[in-house]
């Protein structure tokens, strides 16, 4: 059986949210109810995207919904992570899906992207018409993207492009690419590019087998000897700053969306420790095991939703810095893993089922934990900002 979200408020934030701001979360969090409750577990069993939902939620506004302009929502960053959090309480396969169009695609072209870059892709992306992908993690360079081998090469009026990328998410479906690459003719430089996906050399391959994100796709790419023009450099791009530019907004997303998922297996494991009777017929909630269980997560939900908003208003008074977001991303995401997996043991053998989201979360959250920065990549950052010595 499944339960109805409850909600979780327990140090009355919603006091702190503005009007808009609450309507926000409320229109996601209907729309992830209505449309993608119902089908998330078929998704996830079957290793199915749910296609059907993208064009519904362009309409929304949920893609670039903090950028300005081409038709996007314009919405505040603390209305962009409500948003992340209600989709990820829902599956994290369709947050990473929306962060990526968002933060990954949209936010490049927005920021280092010409006016005819950005008028020619951002509508279109803002309503769902056009998908997109983030191509930097490489076969052998994940946590450092220093090491990338991905080249390009100016000939005349063109760009060749050469290299592999891979764990790209929306790579199979995408419409165009934003591959990072080195510009042989600028000393090795990191540039961005906008790849149309049609063009010849440029090649996916989908990831199958996984546990984690099986809702969401997930690709190989190979580009070989794949020609641009020269205007699809990203000409604000420049070095490694821009494309770790990109991700510091993902990650500030995922802060968000890691609490919806520790929302969904915190209510979960209340509602049925309540329900469910052992003992003497009584609630397993009536003992102290489970009451310390579900205190932890309720403590940790909540400090992890007043670092996020903090963060968020920072963000959203251009005071934030990179180091804030990853305390928010490392934290949480490590705080709804523990989430999942308390609320898995208070459910017992019933916690693996689909019949119940949490086995889903856990492993979904798995990912979360190694994208966009690996939990000790950003110890490591953190490390380095409160001493001045990096440690990598």
């Amino acid at each position: 059986m499944s339960f109805q979200f409850q909600g979780f408020d327990f140090l009355h934030l919603d006091s702190s949210f503005s009007q808009d701001e609450l309507l926000v979360r409320r229109t996601a969090r209907e729309f992830v109810d209505d449309n993608l409750i119902p089908i998330i577990e078929e998704c996830f069993r079957t290793g199915r995207f749910p296609r059907e939902l993208v064009t519904m939620m362009g309409g929304l506004g949920f893609y670039g919904a903090n950028l300005h302009g081409y038709g996007c929502a314009g919405m505040s960053n603390v209305e962009y992570g409500l948003v992340m959090q209600e989709l990820e309480r829902g599956d994290s396969g369709l947050r990473s899906f929306v962060s990526v169009q968002s933060a990954l695609v949209m936010y490049p072209i927005y920021t280092f992207g010409s006016d005819e870059q950005k008028n020619t892709w951002l509508p279109a992306l803002a309503t769902g018409d056009k998908l997109g992908c983030f191509g930097l993690t490489e076969p052998g360079f994940g946590s450092n993207p220093g090491g990338m081998t991905t080249t390009a090469r100016k000939v005349g009026d063109e760009y060749v492009l050469n290299g592999e990328k891979m764990w790209i998410t929306s790579g199979n479906i995408a419409d165009v690419a934003v591959i990072w690459a080195r510009v042989e003719n600028e000393d090795g430089r990191v540039r961005g590019f906008l790849v149309e996906t049609d063009r010849p050399g440029f090649t996916t391959h989908e990831v199958h087998g996984k546990w984690s994100l099986r809702a969401s796709v997930t690709s190989g790419l190979s580009l070989q000897d794949v020609h641009v023009p020269a205007t699809a450099l990203l000409p604000g791009s420049g070095g490694l700053k821009s494309p770790l530019m990109c991700l510091n907004q993902a990650r500030y997303g995922i802060s968000w969306g890691a609490i919806g998922a520790a929302m969904s297996c915190y209510d979960t494991a209340l509602q049925y420790a309540k329900m469910r009777k052992q003992f003497h017929s009584q609630p397993i909630a009536s003992h102290q095991l489970i009451q310390e269980k579900l205190v932890w997560m309720a403590t940790e939900i909540s400090k992890a939703q007043l670092l996020s908003l903090h963060v968020g208003r920072l963000k959203d008074a251009g005071t934030v810095g990179h180091e804030h977001i990853s305390m928010a991303k490392r934290n949480n995401v490590w705080m709804a893993i523990e989430t999942a997996r308390m609320a898995r043991d208070i459910l017992g053998a019933n916690g693996i089922t689909e019949d119940y989201p949490i086995m889903r979360h856990m492993m979904n959250l798995e990912s979360v934990k190694t994208y966009e920065g690996t939990h000790d990549i950003h110890t490591l950052i953190l490390g380095q900002h409160i001493t001045g010595l990096p440690a990598y």
